[in-house]
């Protein structure tokens, strides 16, 4: 499966990819380039996928992905993962983000979107 490098080396574009699902699952929406919105889509459905599992194997396989953010005083957002977002796409089996095209940023043109989770 072909990916965008995003110019980026990998590690940096592995950590910049772990930031964003980390930003989406805690915000359930964003708002970047059009590029990284459709790598993270990718990103965000194997999360999910492993998630809606629910075991141990899936939750440490998930954490190597998903940083370690506070979402609120008693939740952080592994387990909002698991406790609030994979009950939620139980039934599903796929297409679980959306992404909108929106105007371009100013200064460099860059072509923007927003992904939510639907």
């Amino acid at each position: 499966m072909a990916y965008s490098k995003l110019r980026r080396t990998s590690d940096q574009r592995k950590a910049l990819l772990r930031d964003l699902v980390t930003d989406l699952i805690i915000n359930e929406k964003i708002i970047t380039t059009q590029a990284k919105a459709k790598e993270l889509e990718k990103a965000i459905a194997k999360v999910i996928t492993l998630a809606k599992r629910g075991d141990l194997a899936a939750r440490r396989q998930v954490a190597e992905t998903v940083r370690f953010e506070q979402v609120t005083k008693d939740q952080n957002a592994l387990q909002k993962l698991f406790d609030v977002i994979a009950p939620r796409y139980k039934d599903t089996k796929g297409g679980f983000t959306r992404i909108i095209k929106t105007v371009p940023r100013r200064g460099d043109a860059a072509e923007m979107a927003i992904i939510n989770l639907i």
